[in-house]
């Protein structure tokens, strides 16, 4: 039995690798859940316990704020925003600190995912009609978001995840690691300057992008209801995923909006992924295999309980099979409070460094290949890795201060 969850963890964890196997029209998503079927039909698990080894709390959490974060994207919020931003006047520079800081402040309370999505086109749109390359922009926004993201515990998934396991206070981590984040947003600013300086300058083109109109009361209700979200995660009275579910159900409830069109904005994907992880390294654990990789791991030098080596770990790991997937597989024995800060830093910093490190990046590099504007993987990496390796030093001096 043991080989079979071998077998399996390899295949899916390829697949996590990869972004999908080669001559299988197979996804990461795909790859996790075929993953969690095989361990069921094999008889390693039952179906009830299949179930049992997701983290429903943390799975109610993500399905409510997608929703809060579809609402108002159907309701022109994002639109609106970005709109704003864009057509102020201040120079190519001006511009990109304007684009990130929105876009990190975004991030850090809503799905950066979808922040991406709905930001992405009107940059592109925008950037065009300035006679600016969309570029530098689009590579701002994808690192600002990811940055600002790792500030909250609810800005990804892994942070939601990390977040509702060890219990950490929405506060206390926000106050904890601000700092960094702060510092690592103005680093990620003067790496795309320098980076692209000279270079500002494009084509000028008029393109129409279709986006969501902005509707003031469909926003409102998606503001009102992050809104009560926030009071309940700062200031405690409920657990998170209950708070998540209630304006969730409240929002669905509407006269206009139909729920088919509120709903398909949910990733269903990134759920069907967690689901198939929390399954596959259920049993993994239970054959004995983390054991054996951390004791391995022990021999050859590296000791994951130090907080160097784990921090260092989370960012080599989260490049090779996605931060996500890393985060569920480096989780367990590591959840003090520190680790689990350190966990959710160096998983969400790591992934800026290449142009699959994160969903967000694809999100940012899709959208703009829509418009025929290419973020290529050199591209993104010209950037990146320079980014990303000074982010990671000054979060990592940081957060072991003292």
């Amino acid at each position: 039995m043991r080989a079979i969850v071998l077998v399996v963890f390899v295949f899916v964890y390829a697949a996590m690798a990869l972004g999908r196997l080669p001559g299988l029209a197979l996804d990461r998503a795909g790859a996790a859940l075929l993953g969690a079927i095989v361990l069921v039909a094999s008889g390693l698990l039952t179906v009830p316990e299949a179930l049992g080894a997701a983290d429903a709390p943390t799975l109610a959490l993500l399905f409510g704020l997608m929703v809060v974060s579809a609402q108002l994207r159907l309701g022109g919020f994002y639109t609106a925003v970005s709109r704003r931003i864009t057509t102020a006047t201040a120079s190519p520079a001006g511009l990109l600190a304007r684009v990130m800081l929105a876009a990190a402040l975004l991030s850090a309370v809503l799905a950066n995912d979808i922040v991406c999505l709905a930001m992405a086109p009107i940059l592109v749109e925008a950037t065009l009609a300035r006679g600016l390359s969309p570029l530098p922009y689009l590579v701002g926004l994808a690192l600002a978001a990811n940055i600002g993201s790792a500030a909250t515990l609810i800005g990804n998934p892994q942070n939601m995840l990390i977040g509702q396991v060890v219990g950490l206070p929405f506060l206390g981590y926000l106050a904890d690691v601000w700092p960094c984040v702060a510092a690592s947003l103005v680093l990620a600013f003067a790496g795309v300057v320098v980076a692209y300086r000279g270079r500002f300058a494009g084509p000028r083109l008029t393109l129409a992008v279709a986006a969501p109109p902005f509707h003031a009361w469909q926003s409102a209700k998606g503001l009102a209801a992050f809104g009560v979200c926030m009071a309940f995660f700062c200031f405690g009275g409920a657990p998170r995923e209950n708070v998540a579910l209630g304006c969730a159900g409240a929002l669905l409830l509407s006269r206009r909006m139909t729920s088919r069109e509120t709903l398909s904005l949910v990733d269903w994907q990134l759920l069907l992924l967690f689901l198939g992880l929390f399954v596959v390294n259920r049993e993994v654990a239970a054959a004995g295999f983390l054991t054996d990789l951390h004791d391995g791991l022990g021999r050859a030098g590296i000791d994951l309980a130090r907080p160097g080596w784990l921090f260092a770990a989370t960012a080599a790991i989260s490049n090779i099979v996605s931060n996500v997937p890393a985060v569920m597989l480096l989780l367990p024995g590591h959840e003090s409070p520190q680790q689990a800060t350190l966990l959710a830093v160096s998983s969400t910093l790591a992934g800026n460094l290449l142009l699959p490190g994160s969903l967000a990046n694809l999100i940012v590099a899709d959208q703009a290949a829509g418009l025929g504007v290419r973020l290529g993987f050199r591209e993104h990496a010209r950037v990146g890795v320079p980014v990303t390796l000074a982010t990671l030093v000054v979060s990592g001096l940081w957060l072991f201060r003292g």
